[in-house]
C-alpha cells in the first residue's frame, strides 16, 4: 500500500474512532449528564459534540477524496490533521471544561477552545485551498 493510502487509512480509522466517540458522548451527554450538569453546560456539551461529528464526517470525506486526487494529497493531509487537532482542542478543552468546572469549578480549558476553532477554520481554509487547486477540465 503507497503512502498515501495509509494516510488516507489513517484519516479513515480517525474518523470512524472520533465519530462513533461522538455518539456515545452524545448520549452520554443525554442521558448522563442532564441531571448532573446545570443546562447552560449541557448546551455546551452539545455544541462539542456536534463539532466534533460534523469534523468526523468531514475528516472522512476528504480521507477518501485524498485517495482520487494525488495532486492534492499533501494539501488535504494538512487540512486532515488540522480538523484532527480542531476536534482534540475545541470539542476536547469543552469536554475537559465541563467536566472540570462541574467537579472543581475551573475554567481554565475554555481558554483553549478559540484555539480548536482556528484549527477547524484552517482546515476549511485548505479544503478551499485543494479545491483551487483542482485542474480545470
Amino acid at each position: 500500500m503507497s503512502p498515501a493510502h495509509n494516510r488516507s487509512r489513517l484519516f479513515i480509522l480517525l474518523a470512524s474512532l472520533l465519530g462513533g466517540l461522538g455518539v456515545g458522548l452524545g448520549a452520554f451527554g443525554a442521558h448522563g449528564l442532564k441531571h448532573l450538569v446545570e443546562p447552560r453546560l449541557l448546551e455546551v456539551f452539545n455544541t462539542a459534540v456536534q463539532y466534533q461529528l460534523l469534523h468526523a464526517l468531514a475528516l472522512l470525506a476528504l480521507a477518501v477524496w485524498m485517495r482520487q486526487e494525488p495532486i492534492l494529497r499533501n494539501t488535504l493531509n494538512r487540512a486532515a490533521w488540522a480538523w484532527v487537532v480542531g476536534i482534540l482542542l475545541f470539542s476536547g478543552s469543552l469536554y475537559a471544561y465541563i467536566l472540570s468546572y462541574t467537579l472543581a469549578g475551573v475554567r481554565f480549558f475554555a481558554f483553549i477552545t478559540p484555539l480548536g476553532g482556528v484549527f477547524f477554520i484552517l482546515g476549511w481554509l485548505l479544503l478551499f485551498w485543494a479545491a483551487w487547486k483542482l485542474p480545470k477540465h
